[in-house]
Formats: C-alpha cells, sequence, structure tokens
C-alpha cells in the first residue's frame, strides 16, 4: 500500500509570528521522532501543535499518521476527518478566489487526497471496505494521476464484494439453520402432542376399564347381599310357621 507521507511543513519566516514559529515546530520535532518510529514521542509532539494552534491542519494529519502507526483506527480516522474538513473549506476558499494561484489549489487538492488516500488505508486495515472504498474515489476526485491510490481502490472493491458475498452465505446458513431450528422443535412439539394424546388414552381406557370393572363388583355385591337378605327371610319365615297344622274351615 501507499507509504503514509508527512506534510512537508516549511520554516515560518515572518518576524514577529513567535506563536505559529512555536507550533510549527512540534510538527518538525514530531516529524523526526515519526522518521525514528518513536510514534509515541511524535503523538506528542503533534498534540502539543494541535493544542496551540487548532486550525494547523497539518498537526492533525501527521496526528492522524501517528495513530495509524500504533493501530489507533477510530483515532487516526477522526483526525483525517478534521484535516479534509480544514482543507475541504480552503479548497472552496481558493476556488471562489479568482485571484488565488492555480498552484496553490493544486496543492490544496494533492494534500486533500493524501488525507482521503490515508483515510481509506485505515479502512481497508479494518476491513471496512466500503468505507474505503469511498476514500479512495475522493482521493481520485482530487488526484486522478494517484495510480497507488486506484490500485487499492480496485483491491478493496474486490474485496468488498467477496466479504457481501461471504455475508449473504452466511445469511443464507443463518435462516436455514433457523428453519431447521423451527422444523425441529415442531416435530418435537408434534411427538409431545402424540404422546400426551396416547397417555391420556391410556388412562381414560384405564378409567373405563377400572369403572366397568368396579360396576360388576357392585353388581356382584348387590347380588350376594340380596341371596343373603332372602336366605334370612326364609328363615325368619320358616321360624313363625305353625308347629300343627291348622284345621279346617267350617
Amino acid at each position: 500500500m501507499k507509504k503514509i507521507l508527512l506534510f512537508c511543513i516549511l520554516t515560518a519566516c515572518v518576524a514577529g509570528a513567535n506563536a505559529q514559529r512555536s507550533d510549527r515546530s512540534f510538527v518538525r520535532k514530531g516529524n523526526r521522532m515519526f522518521q525514528d518510529s518513536l510514534f509515541i514521542k511524535a503523538e506528542e509532539n503533534y498534540l502539543k501543535a494541535v493544542d496551540m494552534n487548532p486550525s494547523l491542519y497539518e498537526g492533525n494529519y501527521n496526528l492522524g499518521n501517528a495513530y495509524t502507526a500504533q493501530q489507533k483506527p477510530n483515532e487516526a480516522v477522526e483526525q483525517y476527518r478534521k484535516t479534509a474538513n480544514a482543507l475541504e473549506s480552503r479548497k472552496k476558499e481558493l476556488m471562489d478566489n479568482p485571484s488565488a494561484s492555480a498552484r496553490e489549489l493544486e496543492r490544496c487538492k494533492e494534500e486533500l487526497a493524501k488525507t482521503y488516500h490515508n483515510t481509506g488505508v485505515v479502512y481497508h486495515m479494518c476491513e471496512q471496505y466500503d468505507k474505503a472504498v469511498e476514500s479512495y474515489k475522493e482521493a481520485l476526485r482530487n488526484n486522478p494521476l494517484d495510480d497507488e491510490t486506484r490500485y487499492n481502490m480496485i483491491l478493496a472493491q474486490r474485496m468488498l464484494k467477496e466479504q457481501q458475498q461471504q455475508q449473504q452465505q452466511d445469511q443464507q446458513q443463518d435462516q436455514q439453520q433457523q428453519q431447521d431450528q423451527q422444523q425441529d422443535q415442531q416435530q418435537q412439539q408434534e411427538q409431545e402432542q402424540q404422546q400426551e394424546e396416547q397417555q391420556q388414552q391410556q388412562q381414560e381406557q384405564q378409567e373405563q376399564d377400572m369403572s366397568q370393572e368396579n360396576a360388576e363388583q357392585i353388581l356382584e355385591a348387590a347380588m350376594q347381599d340380596e341371596k343373603d337378605v332372602q336366605e334370612r327371610v326364609q328363615e325368619q319365615l320358616l321360624k313363625v310357621q305353625p308347629k300343627k297344622p291348622l284345621e279346617k274351615d267350617w
């Protein structure tokens, strides 16, 4: 991928611009630290420069580079965003100013292209290919001749397509799994319902058999009781009969 470049900071020569020379001195010191791969030290100097002059977009840009080198993508994108906003405003001012030099406008566009390119690189590393593609497009709008940005954009587009296909496959698999789970649950519910119905039928049959058996037992007991009663009545009748026959009627 395209090597992240630092803005070339020119030494201020205007007399009396002490504050400006001070914030830019921190940027230059940060650049030296960055070149020596002392990214945390570089970050500290860029932060000092930005604190002294929030409108110093070179400080934001280089601070974004320092965050990128430390693998802090969110912080890097935020600094690139601030840089891009400042440069977009600057480009608009130059385009609206008829007396502005074409070279100054071209330089602003080149810096914008670098900023968008680096933003795309960060999104690319984070596999946010859709945002990477859009960032590369913005870079090419400002510098259509940047072949490295164009290459990165084509690669990001290819990776985005593969990512979308993979997401679609994963979504289809998830849907199929959900359907399978629903079918399994439905089959399980049907089986449980069938088992409950069978158990209920068995219970009803048992209750019916018990009722029939109980009824037969009650009937048999009643018949036995009736037989016993009849036998007792017969015995009583035998007891009250006269011992000698009755006399004939007149």
